[in-house]
C-alpha cells in the first residue's frame, strides 16, 4: 500500500507540473479549480490499477471518486473557458505577475499547495481502493450518503448556472431550489461526496478509517472555515444588495427551511 500511494503523489507530481507549465503558457491559473476535482479522479483510478482492478468495496469507491471529479471538472473547466481568469488567482499572483516572476508564483503558491491539499483530501478513495474487500452495511450507507451529495452538488451548480445565465437575474440573489434552505448546496454536496467515501473506506477496518479520516476533515474546514464559504460570503455581502438579508434567514451549511420572518 505504502509504494501504491507514493507512486500515487510521484503521478500526481508529474501532472501538476505539466499542468503548472501550461498556465505559465497562457498566463493565467484559474483552471486548477477544475484540476482539483480530475486530480481526484486520478488519483483514485491510479490506485484502483495499481490494486489489479479489483471490484467489490474498491471498485465502487473507484467509481465514486471518479463520477464526482469527473463531473466537477468539467464543470468548473466549462465555467472558467466562459468566464475567463478567476479575481481570486489575480489578487494572488497580481505581484508575482508585475515582478516578471509569475511562473515562481504559480508554482509555489498555486500549484505547490494545491497538490499537496488534493493528495491529503482523496486518502480515503486511495486507502479505500488499495485496502479492497466486500460491500457491507458501511459501504452500502457511504454510498447512500455520496449519493446524496451528488445530487445536491449537481442540482445546486445546476440552478446557479441557469441563475447566472438570466440577464432578468443580474444582480439578484438566488434563493430558490436548493438554494432556498442552504445558501451552499454545492458546498455541502461536496462534503457528503467524501464523508460517504470515507464511510465506505471505514469499512476496511480502524486503522483505515483513522488514516484517511484527515481527508473529509480537512475539506469540511476548508468549505465551511477557510477558503469555501467565508471567502465567498465576504465578496458577496460587500457587492450583493440583498445578500445579507439572505444570509439572514438562510442556513449557513446544513439544509434547513428559512427563517421566518416576525
Amino acid at each position: 500500500m505504502t509504494e501504491a500511494l507514493l507512486v500515487n503523489a510521484g503521478f500526481l507530481a508529474l501532472v501538476m507540473l505539466a499542468l503548472w507549465a501550461a498556465a505559465v503558457r497562457i498566463g493565467d491559473v484559474s483552471f486548477i479549480d477544475a484540476v482539483w476535482g480530475g486530480g481526484m479522479a486520478l488519483l483514485a483510478l491510479a490506485s484502483w490499477v495499481q490494486a489489479g482492478l479489483p471490484e467489490g468495496r474498491a471498485g465502487l469507491i473507484a467509481a465514486m471518486a471518479a463520477l464526482w471529479g469527473v463531473r466537477l471538472a468539467l464543470h468548473l473547466f466549462l465555467r472558467w473557458r466562459t468566464s475567463g481568469e478567476d479575481p481570486r488567482y489575480a489578487r494572488i499572483l497580481g505581484p508575482g505577475r508585475e515582478a516578471g516572476s509569475f511562473g515562481r508564483a504559480a508554482l509555489m503558491r498555486v500549484f505547490a499547495p494545491q497538490a499537496m491539499l488534493l493528495y491529503v483530501t482523496c486518502l480515503p478513495a486511495q486507502l479505500g481502493v488499495l485496502a479492497g474487500g466486500g460491500i457491507g452495511l458501511f459501504a452500502l450507507a457511504g454510498a447512500g450518503l455520496w449519493l446524496i451529495g451528488m445530487l445536491f452538488e449537481t442540482i445546486g451548480d445546476w440552478q446557479l448556472a441557469r441563475f447566472r445565465a438570466d440577464p432578468a437575474m443580474r444582480g439578484k440573489v438566488l434563493d430558490t431550489g436548493l438554494w432556498r434552505y442552504t445558501r451552499h448546496p454545492n458546498y455541502f454536496g461536496d462534503a457528503c461526496v467524501w464523508w460517504g467515501i470515507w464511510l465506505t473506506t471505514a469499512e476496511a477496518g480502524w486503522a483505515v478509517a483513522l488514516s484517511s479520516l484527515i481527508g473529509p476533515l480537512f475539506l469540511t474546514f476548508t468549505l465551511t472555515r477557510w477558503s469555501g464559504k467565508p471567502l465567498l460570503e465576504k465578496g458577496l455581502l460587500k457587492n450583493r444588495p440583498g445578500y445579507a438579508d439572505y444570509a439572514e434567514r438562510t442556513s449557513a451549511f446544513l439544509p434547513w427551511p428559512p427563517k421566518r420572518k416576525d
